[in-house]
């Protein structure tokens, strides 16, 4: 934050601006209430820490001086002649906090982070409603592109009524994102909002995830669980990366879409749920019922109005909001910039990992700052270290999926190897069941 302090002890002033300089906040400072309140009137702070008793004008016209200016300024009153009635009237004319000499520059700037994270917590409102508002925007999502206007209109469109949607993009892209803006813009924004990856869980589980499970259905279920379709009810299910669903947990999810009905795992009755169901693919989905891998019948179902999310590199233009997006949303409050010709080069890098590889290269950036303002390039974008240039997209890419199939099986075998093959002990070192290690062992061949 910009922050206005006035103090005449040089002493108090010198420390105390010097940790608020190290928190991350601009500071300027006047040792005389009158140039303070000078200040005010020609430049806006988001924040005034003053004295009580100064020179050229009291610490309660400074007061007065930053509501008339900016209301929305926040101020601290410090002095070392506090008294109730001064409190008093200090919060009477808006001060946020009234603090007695002596004092710990820690409490101050403790403070002062405290009335940061409102302000952001403020403006973060203030952008959504303005998101709401708007004709083309998004709520959570950043984009002026001509691909995102269009994703735009079409979410706009859709968004009140309960069609399912499929949206198909690139990993990365943000399309949990639109589900979830989708849904604030829906009649259903009040419930729940119930995401999973179809990707993340084995098949064995999966099911018991969307379904919930009872009491006794199978070794490990002490108790009755519910699933996230029952979670959902009245609200909306975002299912991410529809195309790893196994083809015996489509044929449950097509009767949930068709009856809007389903029963627990180890169940018997017919639990109803109103939902809404949006669902996500990083490949074309057709191609996989042409394939015979995933249901026809179903896929017609969940693409009743399908949404086509670009990959970074068709948007033209978006990287340099998205970056300043993940700078504000990342540095805590401090103010970082980005040199013009590092701009540059992030628009020219094809981003293969998309939206999420640029917000992670940003976070690195401000994580290794350290006390500078202007981010490095080598952070910012991946650098091949011998020849600094950035790297293109690697040829040896695998789904995820495959690559955790693959380190699970290598992890089973090095466990049993370890125990001389004693299963009761493998799953004890595990920390899964006899019964899942079983089932894991035959899902891989291993003996």
């Amino acid at each position: 934050m910009k922050i206005l302090l006035v103090e005449d002890e040089k002493t108090i002033a010198i420390t105390l601006r010097d940790d608020l300089l190290a928190a991350g906040h601009e500071v300027v400072h006047s040792e005389d209430g009158a140039r303070g309140i000078e200040l005010l009137a020609n430049t806006a702070f988001d924040a005034v820490i003053t004295d009580v008793r100064l020179p050229g004008a009291d610490g309660v016209s400074v007061l007065k001086a930053a509501k008339e200016s900016r209301p929305d300024t926040e101020v601290l009153m410090i002095t070392a002649y506090a008294t109730i009635e001064q409190a008093v009237e200090a919060m009477r004319l808006g001060a946020d906090d009234y603090i007695q000499k002596p004092f710990l520059n820690q409490t101050v700037v403790d403070r002062v982070e405290r009335i940061s994270k409102v302000r952001q917590l403020l403006d973060q409102n203030r952008q959504l409603k303005a998101a709401l508002k708007g004709d083309r925007g998004l709520p959570g999502v950043i984009g002026q592109s001509r691909r995102m206007n269009d994703v735009f209109g079409v979410v706009r469109t859709v968004a009140p009524n309960d069609a399912s949607i499929l949206i198909q993009g690139e990993s990365g892209t943000g399309k949990e994102c639109i589900a979830k803006a989708i849904h604030q813009l829906s009649a259903r924004s009040d419930e729940a909002f119930i995401a999973l990856s179809c990707g993340a869980l084995p098949d064995t589980l999966l099911e018991t995830e969307l379904f919930g499970h009872e009491r006794g259905a199978f070794t490990d279920a002490g108790k009755q669980r519910k699933g996230r379709f029952e979670l959902a009810d009245r609200g909306t299910i975002f299912l991410d990366d529809i195309d790893d669903m196994p083809q015996q947990t489509q044929v449950k999810l097509l009767r949930v879409l068709q009856e809007r009905e389903f029963e627990r795992v180890g169940g018997e009755v017919s639990i109803q749920v109103d939902i809404r169901v949006i669902s996500a693919t990083k490949v074309p989905l057709i191609d996989m019922v042409k394939e015979g891998k995933f249901r026809e019948d179903l896929y017609y179902r969940l693409n009743v109005v399908p949404i086509q999310l670009p990959p970074l590199r068709d948007r033209s233009g978006d990287v340099p909001l998205l970056v300043q997006h993940f700078i504000h949303k990342l540095s805590n409050g401090r103010a970082y910039t980005v040199k013009t010709d590092v701009l540059e080069a992030m628009c020219s890098y094809s981003w293969p990992g998309n939206v999420r590889e640029l917000e992670n290269h940003v976070a690195q950036a401000v994580a290794m700052a350290g006390n500078a303002r202007v981010l490095k390039k080598e952070h910012l974008l991946p650098v091949d270290k011998t020849r600094r240039a950035a790297l293109e997209p690697p040829t040896d890419l695998r789904p995820l999926r495959e690559v955790m199939t693959k380190a699970e099986r290598k992890h089973l075998e090095k466990v049993l190897r370890a125990v001389g093959g004693h299963r009761s002990k493998a799953a004890s070192v595990l920390g899964i069941s006899r019964k899942v290690l079983w089932e894991k062992l035959k899902d891989y061949s291993i003996e």
